[in-house]
């Protein structure tokens, strides 16, 4: 019978067959199901593959990113009408090519995930390193289940929680709600910190894979999504007091590719300028780039800034020229300053600079930037969780428990990086603020931060603007019965065959 789920229809043993430098690690051959999982290199194969999708285009690249798009934040940068429809909450956009493989994507790291929980007790190896690579499984399986929970699940149905023994013959449905989803990612980062190492521990050659504080900082992160606050601030504190984490002095330095494995970093995307292929790891840095990038590099910009957003920053804000370059503006590009200007088809005057880094020096290419401009990856690593948002957690969870000022340490600490001045009673309006601010065009994701805080609806009923004030993107209908998740992708209903059902309204 056909699957709800595409990726079970694939041979485990074929995914470990997968290349994996961004890691260091390099399976070969394709081992048949009969004589894999019997040595410590079987062991490290298999882990290698669960790492495979993150270099997909569509993983981390732009796929998923469509969906960020939503926010007010930012708009399409040129004419896709799929992309255009994603932003618009338009059902048309259903069976595109943009983000009908998220679904399947991530559950096919859960496939591998699971393997590695179901085989690789068995064998007999050192117990340190078995441990970790059964960590890190835990540890991805929880992510990307995180993502599609938050992106697919509502109160009305999860997503399908697939378990290391569950039979790839049988369709599963939905789980009852993302409550159930939730608590099933809990369960799986307790396993991960259960098993893994502190990234100070860790080779370098193991950098990119997963580590304690890693797991307890998405432990605190679902917790909030679930709204259980004094949980998301307990693992949010385990993490600030660990001693492996700290904030950079200067917020710029976050985005240096020298920068990768900082104190600040707690979770990111392996990049390389030159992995051959397509590249290694999060295309984003060029995606985000001007489209053609003034006739220097193949810059896509497809996601670009609003007024909206550089508005939001107050005066005195360091973060707004690190995160927005806006007409006028000096910055160096291939070893020269330039003064921004747009591309003529753009729809915003305005780019994401925080990606810019790599292609500041004179001869980019290819230590830094890919030379193909059709994967623009590039030797800065995109971070996906950072010791900033944690903190950003922790003071959200305490304002929601304990009202106005009870997360003031932590967002004063965020505000002095940034340059401005402590304050004192911060409410929720205020890290509401300081989150956007920081987070800004990361995969943070301000579209479901509006969604979760019960924003969405009124933010997206205003129109998005442009530099000199025009309107660049009109008012948008959410409504929040409906558009709070995103649809399934048709794909899995009809692998299901129907078991699967589509999310209400979509």
């Amino acid at each position: 019978m056909k699957t709800n789920i595409k990726y079970l229809v694939l041979v485990a043993i074929t995914v470990f067959a997968s290349c994996t430098k961004q890691l260091d690690i390099t399976p070969e051959g394709s081992p048949s199901a009969q004589n894999f999982w019997k040595t410590k290199e079987d062991a490290i194969k298999a882990e290698a593959g669960m790492y495979e999708n993150y270099n997909s285009e569509d993983f981390y690249g732009r796929g998923m990113f469509w969906f960020i798009n939503a926010s007010d934040d930012m708009v399409t940068g040129r004419n896709k009408p799929e992309g255009d429809n994603i932003k618009n909450f338009n059902r048309s956009y259903i069976g595109g090519g943009y983000t009908e493989t998220q679904w399947s994507l991530r559950y096919a790291i859960i496939k591998r995930a699971n393997d590695i929980i179901a085989n690789v007790p068995a064998i007999m190896m050192d117990d340190n390193l078995k441990k970790q690579i059964i960590g890190d499984a835990y540890f991805n399986a929880g992510l990307v289940y995180f993502q599609l929970a938050s992106n697919y699940g509502n109160d009305k149905a999860g997503v399908p929680i697939v378990t290391p023994d569950a039979d790839a013959a049988v369709a599963i449905p939905r789980a009852k709600n993302v409550t159930e989803n939730y608590d099933y990612i809990i369960s799986l980062f307790l396993k991960a910190a259960d098993n893994l190492p502190n990234f100070s521990t860790m080779k370098a050659a193991d950098y990119g894979k997963a580590h304690k504080t890693a797991a307890w900082a998405y432990l605190s992160k679902v917790y909030l999504f679930k709204k259980d606050y004094a949980n998301a601030a307990k693992y949010a504190d385990m993490v600030i007091g660990s001693g492996q984490h700290d904030l950079l002095t200067n917020f710029a330095d976050v985005f240096k590719a020298s920068n990768n494995w900082s104190k600040e970093y707690i979770w990111s995307v392996v990049c390389t300028p030159n992995g051959g292929g397509t590249g290694w790891g999060s295309k984003l840095p060029g995606v985000m780039l001007t489209n053609k990038a003034w006739g220097i590099y193949n810059g896509w910009g497809y996601y670009l800034s609003t007024k909206e957003l550089y508005d939001s920053f107050v005066a005195g804000d360091q973060r707004r020229e690190v995160t927005i370059l806006k007409p006028g503006d000096k910055f160096t590009f291939f070893g020269a300053e330039r003064t921004f200007t747009k591309d003529a088809g753009a729809t915003s005057n305005y780019q994401f600079k925080k990606y810019m880094e790599p292609f500041t020096y004179a001869n980019p290419i290819p230590t830094h930037v890919n030379p193909n401009g059709d994967n623009g990856t590039t030797d800065l690593n995109v971070p996906l969780m950072r010791f900033a948002e944690v903190l950003l957690i922790k003071a959200e969870a305490a304002i929601n428990v304990s009202g106005p000022g009870a997360g003031d340490t932590e967002l004063n600490r965020i505000r002095v990086r940034a340059g401005l001045a402590q304050k004192t009673g911060m409410t929720i309006d205020d890290l509401k603020r300081e989150r956007r601010n920081e987070l800004a065009g990361e995969w943070a994701d301000r579209h479901r931060d509006l969604v979760r805080w019960g924003d969405a609806q009124a933010t997206y009923a205003k129109p998005l603007h442009d530099y000199d004030g025009a309107v660049i993107w009109p008012a948008r209908n959410f409504n929040p019965s409906i558009h709070d998740v995103w649809a399934v992708p048709q794909r899995e209903i009809d692998n299901s065959s129907g078991v699967i059902k589509q999310n209400a309204g979509w």
